[in-house]
């Protein structure tokens, strides 16, 4: 409890550079209301306290909602080791892993979206701009046609999608510099040409495998049974960007405004992509495609809580967790027996806000 009490206080000791309700200059493309986040008083922590509860409840209803019910008296004996027999396989072998597979899933595709809009300056940039999902898929769907087991098919995703991010680089790249724009439409390219090449697998690939083939590309949790990957990923994620609050601050205000400002503009930017991908690529990697997750959560919490990213990467891991773990209880319980995939539950929840956003912004 000390040492997260003193990540806490690291985390909120550096000092906010500028009002982010600043004039246009420093806005760099954001739309709609943004707040001055206070960072004076002890309710800078409320955010990120209420947060924390809804990713605990979150986790409370997916262990007690399911085809058999079970109270939160029953889970919480269970957990404790007072309770056996199909309570103890419900909770602790399905149900369990299930949701914290979810919870460290939707955390990564959050923060990893946060970065992306930072970077690209652009408050509509998701993970999967730079195409590390299609690369992820092709490799995944490689190897479910050569009869791999599960454990290769999610080593062969997270390659696919390293491969296609350094392919992104590497053309963006070219005989000069990348600029954010350049290195957009090249992700857009690869990931077309990514998208090709799985409708192309789906054409040949063998009629018995193709709905777990269709099942992964729409994201699903059913066989995200190792969460300990994707749970230490995002702490080693949020601690990775600790000490890069400041500069973090710095940056969403412009490349110029942080070289003026002393700040590193592109070893720092090289870092937060590598960062972000790796991210995408480990959620990728856990559960397939997830949509929504890492564009609708970090923007609309800037609307909630202003642009300082102090708040912004911690409150976008909370809320992402918690949304996909939720998204991910009603993909499995809204028609059951059958499960839909949790990509289809994101889709049909982000689709209307997405929506409603831009009518509000209109």
């Amino acid at each position: 409890m000390t040492i997260c009490s003193s990540l806490i206080r690291i985390w909120y000791s550096v000092p906010p550079l500028g009002c982010w309700r600043a004039p246009e200059s420093c806005a760099n493309g954001w739309t709609g209301p943004v707040r001055k986040t206070d960072f004076t008083t002890p309710r800078r922590y409320w955010p990120l306290l209420w947060l924390t509860l809804a990713a605990l409840l979150a986790q409370g209803a997916a262990l007690s909602i399911g085809s058999v019910a079970l109270s939160p008296l029953q889970v919480l004996e269970t957990l404790l080791g007072h309770q056996s027999g199909l309570a103890q396989t419900l909770v602790l072998e399905l149900r369990l892993p299930r949701a914290l597979a979810a919870l460290g899933t939707g955390a990564l595709l959050a923060a990893a979206g946060a970065l992306m809009q930072i970077l690209l300056r652009n408050p509509l940039a998701d993970p999967y701009v730079l195409g590390l999902s299609g690369g992820a898929a092709v490799a995944a769907l490689l190897a479910m046609l050569g009869g791999l087991s599960l454990a290769l098919v999610s080593g062969a995703a997270f390659c696919g999608a390293l491969f296609s991010t350094l392919l992104v680089f590497g053309l963006a790249r070219g005989t000069g510099s990348w600029t954010p724009t350049r290195l957009l439409l090249t992700g857009i390219v690869i990931a077309s040409g990514w998208g090709a090449l799985i409708s192309f697998l789906l054409a040949v690939g063998p009629v018995e495998q193709l709905p777990g083939m269709l099942y992964w590309l729409m994201g699903d949790m059913a066989y995200a049974r190792h969460y300990g990957p994707v749970l230490l990923a995002a702490l080693v994620s949020w601690l990775l960007l600790l000490p890069l609050a400041r500069s973090l601050n710095v940056l969403a205000r412009g490349p110029l405004q942080a070289a003026a400002l002393g700040v590193a503009v592109r070893p720092l930017e090289w870092t937060l992509y590598l960062v972000a991908s790796l991210m995408t690529a480990i959620a990728v990697t856990t559960a397939g495609s997830i949509g929504f997750i890492g564009l609708l959560v970090p923007h609309m919490l800037r609307l909630w809580l202003g642009n300082d990213q102090r708040l912004i990467i911690p409150a976008s891991m909370l809320a992402g967790g918690t949304l996909l773990t939720l998204a991910d209880t009603l993909a499995r319980t809204l028609i059951a027996p059958q499960q839909l995939p949790v990509g289809v539950i994101t889709a049909l929840l982000g689709v209307p806000t997405f929506l409603f956003l831009l009518y509000r912004s209109r």
